[in-house]
């Protein structure tokens, strides 16, 4: 067993466990973890400073999962746009994978909390074939998406080997591959892993902080190797109350971002799904977090702002009120407030 897989079964699962660390309601914890399991490396665990902080309130499981909210458990329509099993089809010339069940931390606000970690055991090599064999059968797609659970937390050799079988369908152009394991278990970031993706370019890497307390050295230290091995990152940040729905704490975490060479892709507006209501902020909060950012700080560190649409109907950006027309003239706004008037 490697360190990481060691570290992986390490991990805390058992809210009296939990207790152990801090003090926690074991009782009301344990009604979650059994609709809803959870699941906190010892990195992750060591993040929390003190319960209810931004990192507790992300791994560890609460009671307001099991409000009955009204939302659905797939509010993207995932399902309905699954023509075979473990394979996602929303967008014309992409797809997304369904590479693993598992992840190194079972993250409370999931877009897939239906389905990852649910008792499931890891789904192994069962059905990646249809997959592959949908793929190479329709040649408009060019860009395919690892997703699950995360797929880093698969072995070297079984990651190589979907690697491979995507980069010999000739109109694949690209490939991206979406894990928090640099927040959650970095130590998963090994020289071996690297050499495995850096046979397989052009391969994109999109990671997942949502608060500066996750940029560890660690961290730090995982998306250093990934970016020696020509990896390009980025980082898609779900916007989350309690967690970093204030514009200093955002603004703070691109730019720690951009200082370990992760680049700002999405905020995304938390989606949707059953069980994460707690964590829902208002759309005018996201555009004013926005507004914090643009001028405040550089462009690099400015990611998209957007809406998952239900429905599977797609990513939709929201911008903040920059520019009105009037008559023959174009009104800006700048991120002071101020007006200006511009000629088009």
């Amino acid at each position: 067993m490697e360190n990481w897989q060691a570290s992986l079964a390490d991990s805390i699962t058992d809210p009296d466990e939990l207790a152990g660390y801090f003090p926690c309601d074991t009782d009301a914890l344990r009604e979650v973890v059994a609709r809803y399991p959870m699941r906190i490396s010892r990195h992750y665990l060591g993040l929390i400073h003190e319960p209810g902080d931004p990192v507790w309130l992300q791994c560890v499981a609460d009671p307001r999962e099991l409000i009955v909210d009204g939302l659905s458990s797939d509010p993207l329509n995932e399902e309905a746009l699954s023509p075979v099993p473990r394979l996602i089809h929303r967008y014309p010339d992409r797809v997304v994978i369904l590479a693993s069940s598992r992840c190194a931390v079972y993250c409370r606000f999931c877009m897939r909390k239906r389905k990852v970690g649910c008792g499931a055991e890891e789904w192994g090599r069962e059905g990646l074939d249809d997959a592959f064999d949908y793929i190479a059968g329709h040649p408009e797609i060019r860009d395919v998406i690892l997703s699950g659970g995360d797929p880093l937390l698969l072995n070297d050799d079984e990651l190589e080997s979907i690697l491979r079988a995507i980069r010999n369908i000739p109109h694949v152009e690209i490939i991206r591959l979406g894990t928090r394991v640099p927040v959650t278990l970095p130590e998963r970031v090994t020289s071996r892993l690297c050499r495995v993706l850096k046979r397989f370019h052009p391969l994109y890497v999109n990671t997942h902080f949502n608060h500066p307390l996750e940029i560890s050295h660690q961290s730090s230290e995982a998306c250093g190797k990934l970016a020696d091995a020509g990896i390009q990152l980025g980082n898609q940040t779900v916007l989350l109350k309690g967690v970093n729905d204030d514009p200093q704490t955002m603004k703070r975490l691109m730019q720690k971002l951009l200082a370990i060479r992760v680049r700002p892709y999405y905020l995304h507006h938390l989606d949707l799904v059953r069980g994460t209501g707690h964590f829902r902020t208002d759309v005018r909060k996201g555009i004013a977090i926005m507004e914090g950012l643009r001028g405040h700080t550089s462009g690099l560190a400015t990611p998209y702002y957007v809406i998952d649409a239900p429905g599977g109907k797609g990513k939709i950006p929201i911008l903040p009120e920059s520019a009105r027309f009037e008559g023959d003239r174009l009104i800006l706004r700048n991120y002071r407030g101020e007006t200006i008037e511009y000629p088009y």
